[in-house]
């Protein structure tokens, strides 16, 4: 597993490194990524995220940004890429999920994802995905590692997964490291693609979904960056997040189920996946995370503990 230090961050996103004639004639050799960014007030990092996703260099790519009418640089920042994207707008919209399944309404891709217009790709994430997704022909899903950072680029966290499915998100409420995950067009449909009745949780709700119908293919990587900082939905409206998680869940839960059961199949999937990090050799991953768990830290003072 490769591992990017903080400079190497910085670096991918500082300026162009694409080849403009890879970016805007397409090869049909390679599947098709579309790839959709939905934006509002967040100039001081679009440009990262749009560079983030540019300098992947990959082929046949199609990148869609969906502006809800903002009123910082952002447009600015989006008109200096324009010739690159396949569609933009700027206009106002319903919030971050209705943004989102009007971009994958106008895409035409074999593989879809998101990324947030505050977070950012890592170099190779496009072609590692394709090359794990054509070995694992049979994957609706491919999900992989994250780091969180700062709005500084400065690495204060990672979130590192394993091999999971249906039975793992909805005991354990496990969520997929949203920036790097992607997914076929096929199982999009399939599941009835993205609720924008969710505030925070839609990319849970369309997860689960997809588990739920499909199969999900884990990639020992990292793939991107989940950046946390003062404005981020994950710092202002986190108890949005707890109430929508568990709706989700109880939708796949037995009609019910008792406390007893519940906490069996809940340690069942845990012991699960601590052989599954063994197998993987992450084990001090796993015995760090125990340790902030046992310290009763939370998210976030165990993202200040990892600094």
């Amino acid at each position: 597993m490769k591992k990017f230090t903080p400079q190497e961050i910085k670096e991918f996103v500082s300026k162009p490194l694409f080849d403009e004639k890879t970016i805007l004639e397409k090869d049909p050799s390679y599947p098709k990524i579309s790839i959709v960014t939905p934006s509002y007030n967040q100039a001081k990092f679009l440009e990262k995220t749009i560079l983030s996703v540019l300098n992947q260099n990959y082929p046949n790519l199609e990148y869609i940004i969906i502006d809800g009418g903002s009123t910082d640089e952002s447009v600015e920042i989006i008109k200096k890429y324009e010739k690159y994207f396949d569609y933009w707008v700027s206009k106002r919209d319903k919030g971050q999920a209705d943004a989102i399944k009007k971009g994958f309404e106008k895409s035409t891709g074999e593989i879809m994802g998101w990324l947030n217009s505050d977070d950012t790709y890592l170099p190779r994430s496009f072609f590692k995905m394709v090359e794990s997704s054509q070995k694992h022909f049979e994957a609706d899903l491919t999900f992989g590692d994250i780091y969180f950072i700062n709005e500084y680029d400065q690495i204060i966290g990672e979130c590192k997964l394993t091999k999971l499915n249906i039975t793992h998100l909805v005991y354990e409420g496990i969520c997929l490291a949203q920036p790097a995950v992607f997914w076929t067009k096929e199982i999009y449909n399939k599941v009835g693609g993205l609720n924008p009745q969710y505030k925070f949780c839609m990319d849970f709700d369309l997860f689960t979904r997809i588990a739920d119908m499909g199969h999900l293919n884990y990639i020992p990587e990292y793939i991107a960056n989940f950046r946390i900082h003062k404005d981020s939905k994950t710092s202002t409206i986190s108890d949005i997040w707890g109430i929508e998680h568990d709706e989700i869940i109880r939708r796949y839960l037995p009609q019910n189920i008792n406390k007893t059961y519940f906490t069996y199949r809940k340690n069942l999937c845990r012991i699960q996946r601590i052989l599954y990090y063994l197998m993987q050799g992450d084990m001090k991953y796993v015995l760090k995370k125990c340790a902030n768990r046992l310290r009763g830290l939370t998210f976030w003072e165990e993202l200040n503990n990892e600094r």
